[in-house]
């Protein structure tokens, strides 16, 4: 299907590798202008030049930290017109509410949480002086299936999928969609290397992690680019009279539960 992205001008944060990273391919394997941010310059340069030699796209970066005061909104500023935005940086350890003391809290939130809100705010400004554009934020179903191991995680998460639907509930007055896909499990970097370790403990062999999979819808976890192709068709005028909403795609773990 073609999504009638050619020429759209993208910014994908937190996009240096995982799910921002294969946004940002998937995205421009559509044809898209990409710009790519996160923290890592190293990184951001070693995606960007996979992502052209992949695609032929040229696909340009930013190195900033989205959770610093100011950096969004200058972000914004140095990208210029956007037609689409795409939220995804942002990590969130895990603990209970005893574990995961303040400064924790306001760290990862200052990221994930203030850093989506205040990209946003900058990048809406732009979107409604021109009547048009789509903002897509990538959050995580704990914010629906929640977990009090992860508590300040799915804190977030609920907290930015209201954001999303209270913002993309009215948003369409301006000409300007906004919506979130939400993953479950997804086989990140992170999320391997953790099932490695568990693999080590539980059966001897760092190797052997995919056993631990069993019971994982499919028996496996999503892979980054099942959750681009969502970002992409969602962000597209195929999906055009869509808004308000937060798209899971986790299996139907949390359905079942």
């Amino acid at each position: 299907m073609d999504l009638n992205l050619k020429g759209k001008r993208v910014l994908v944060t937190g996009a240096s590798k995982g799910i921002g990273r294969a946004c940002a391919q998937v995205l421009a394997e559509e044809g898209c202008a990409v710009t790519i941010a996160s923290r890592d310059a190293a990184a951001l340069a070693a995606a960007a030049a996979e992502i052209k030699a992949k695609t032929g796209a040229e696909v340009q970066w930013k190195a900033t930290d989205l959770s610093q005061r100011g950096t969004p909104e200058a972000l914004a500023a140095a990208v210029g017109e956007l037609d689409i935005l795409v939220n995804n940086a942002g990590a969130i350890p895990g603990g209970d509410l005893q574990a995961v003391d303040e400064g924790t809290w306001r760290r990862s939130w200052d990221l994930k949480v203030f850093g989506y809100v205040n990209l946003t705010r900058a990048v809406y400004a732009q979107m409604k002086a021109k009547r048009s554009g789509v903002i897509v934020n990538v959050i995580g179903a704990a914010g629906e299936k929640l977990n009090a191991a992860y508590i300040a995680g799915s804190t977030a998460n609920a907290g930015l999928m209201a954001f999303t639907r209270t913002l993309g509930g009215v948003s369409h007055a301006d000409g300007i969609r906004v919506l979130g896909v939400s993953p479950g499990p997804v086989a990140t970097d992170r999320l391997l290397s953790l099932y490695k370790q568990m693999a080590a403990v539980k059966l001897g062999d760092a190797e052997r992690y995919k056993e631990l999979f069993k019971g994982m819808a499919f028996d496996r976890p999503a892979t980054p680019e099942e959750i681009a192709w969502t970002v992409a068709f969602a962000a597209s005028p195929r999906s055009s009279y869509t808004t308000g909403v937060v798209i899971t795609v986790d299996g139907g773990t949390t359905a079942k539960s």
